[in-house]
């Protein structure tokens, strides 16, 4: 059984997240999933595109939750079709983003592929987390950076 940071619950369902930290989750996830889009070898699919537009019209409370799971729906069928692994990785980076709007811990997931993504490449990934870390707002700084302290997050 996974058992969830709690930190990462919304207000609304009793946790202790409000809804402006949650929002600035999903920004810095889709900053995260944005920034390796490149290393993406497939053709571009606009389920990809569609996913960071997703993200960015929840995060002005312009789509609902519902809206996000089909757009991450969309995504886990693309990442299926794909037969470049690089390319799966950072598909899955974007599922996380808009994963974020249901559960906010799933932010820590867009980093983390895209961390995959970038060690898939047979760079380091100092480089990538320093990057990550940077762009941290410092309402989440510390809240991210404890959470990805946890063992399931860290690459090796």
């Amino acid at each position: 059984m996974h058992l969830r940071d709690k930190r990462f619950v919304a207000e609304h369902r009793g946790g202790p997240l409000t809804k402006e930290k949650h929002y600035l989750l999903m920004k810095w996830a889709s900053e995260c999933a944005e920034h390796v889009l490149p290393l993406f070898n497939a053709e571009m699919d606009p389920r990809l595109m569609h996913a960071f537009e997703v993200a960015e019209r929840w995060r002005m409370g312009k789509a609902s939750v519902g809206d996000a799971r089909n757009a991450a729906y969309g995504i886990i069928a693309l990442a299926r079709e794909l037969s470049d692994p690089l390319s799966i990785l950072v598909a899955r980076s974007a599922v996380q983003i808009v994963a974020t709007a249901h559960m906010a811990d799933h932010s820590l997931g867009a980093a983390w592929y895209a961390l995959k993504a970038v060690k898939a490449t047979g760079k380091p990934v100092d480089a990538e987390r320093k990057w990550q870390d940077e762009h941290l707002p410092p309402e989440i700084r510390a809240l991210v950076l404890s959470a990805r302290s946890d063992k399931k997050f860290v690459l090796k």
